[in-house]
């Protein structure tokens, strides 16, 4: 079996081949990147920090975290071994007094539980706006020379036509419903980028990712797709409590930061771009028959038992992202969907620590 160790060092240098990205221009500069001990924010991290080694660019990695605890669990190898990175701690709400300069800034910090949404609307509302608020003032006062602010396909809303959205698009959202507090923060979010960057110049960049899974998901994920993987693993049957009509595409981790790092240095400032991987829209229903047929000895079922509790789910909707535009920056994804899931098993079925 491989060791999580070797699927992550397998990713990260798959990130350091990627052409869209131009790794001189990271030579002698600092990163900040927040939520940086989330699924996408670590494997930026720890890609930058893989890359730095590689090609020896005196590159800097500052890591905004609410938990040190869990910060010095996630980068132990690093801290160890010497490996130039930092940590500002807090509340992403709160200024962060970062003394050094500061050339680009990942912002990915938010909250990413469904389950959140709606008995946290209001925390999910403030951590959002005023978080990305704080970043981008941020950005501006250090006059950093990019920044991208992580969004998601959510924005778009209900969308019940199967046709390919770009990033003109528009969906319906009912501000009345709880659940469109994360969506309706994210686009306000957006708006402020756009808005700081007509205002003050800032170069921000927006990213809306699909959903995105890979190695680094943690196996209590409440996610979709990391509940078909435990029941994969456990040989329990997959049990959809909808219909399981939403069809949207997904993206394999190590393509999301290529993809970030590409906009990051070759996107335009004030725009959004999409990243998903266009092969692999499905609906959810058609996403648990690939798990449960992975493999065929195993007599994994799926079943639909509707009820009316309140999950946190999103509406049923049809998310068929159009990435022609991140692709005219040289970016392209690697992996599709059975992959991603085997990747995604392995490493959750691992028992070693990185």
């Amino acid at each position: 079996m491989t060791t999580r160790q070797e699927m992550l060092i397998s990713d990260y240098d798959y990130v350091s081949l990627c052409s869209s990205i131009n790794w001189n221009e990271m030579r002698d500069k600092t990163v900040l990147i927040t939520g940086a001990t989330g699924l996408i924010g670590k494997n930026i991290a720890h890609s930058l920090l893989y890359c730095n080694k590689k090609f020896g660019l005196n590159l800097k990695v500052i890591a905004c975290v609410r938990n040190m605890k869990k910060a010095r669990a996630e980068y132990s190898e690093s801290i160890e071994s010497g490996d130039n990175i930092s940590f500002a701690v807090g509340d992403i709400r709160d200024c962060f007094d970062i003394k050094e300069r500061i050339d680009y800034i990942i912002h990915g910090a938010s909250v990413t539980s469904s389950n959140d949404f709606v008995a946290r609307p209001t925390l999910t509302i403030d951590t959002t706006v005023n978080g990305s608020r704080a970043v981008l003032d941020l950005a501006l006062n250090k006059k950093v020379s990019s920044m991208v602010y992580l969004s998601t396909m959510e924005v778009y809303g209900v969308n019940a036509e199967e046709k390919r959205i770009t990033e003109n698009d528009i969906g319906y959202l009912n501000p009345m419903n709880v659940r469109s507090c994360y969506p309706e923060s994210k686009k306000l979010c957006e708006c402020m980028c756009a808005a700081y960057h007509s205002e003050y110049s800032v170069p921000v960049k927006v990213v809306r990712l699909t959903q995105t899974f890979g190695p680094g998901v943690e196996y209590n994920d409440g996610r979709v797709f990391a509940d078909f993987a435990r029941c994969y693993i456990e040989d329990r049957d997959i049990v959809l409590h909808t219909a399981g009509e939403t069809r949207r595409s997904y993206l394999y981790t190590a393509d999301a930061v290529a993809a970030v790092l590409t906009v990051l240095l070759s996107g335009n400032d004030g725009e959004a771009y999409h990243v998903a991987n266009e092969d692999t829209y499905c609906s959810i229903l058609e996403m648990a028959n690939l798990v449960s047929s992975i493999q065929l000895d195993k007599k994994i079922k799926v079943l639909i038992e509707i009820d009316d509790a309140v999950r946190g789910y999103a509406p049923t909707l049809k998310m068929n992202l159009d990435t022609s535009k991140i692709k005219g920056l040289g970016w392209s994804p690697s992996a599709g969907l059975k992959k991603m899931f085997l990747r995604t098993i392995e490493w959750m079925k691992c028992e070693d620590v990185k």
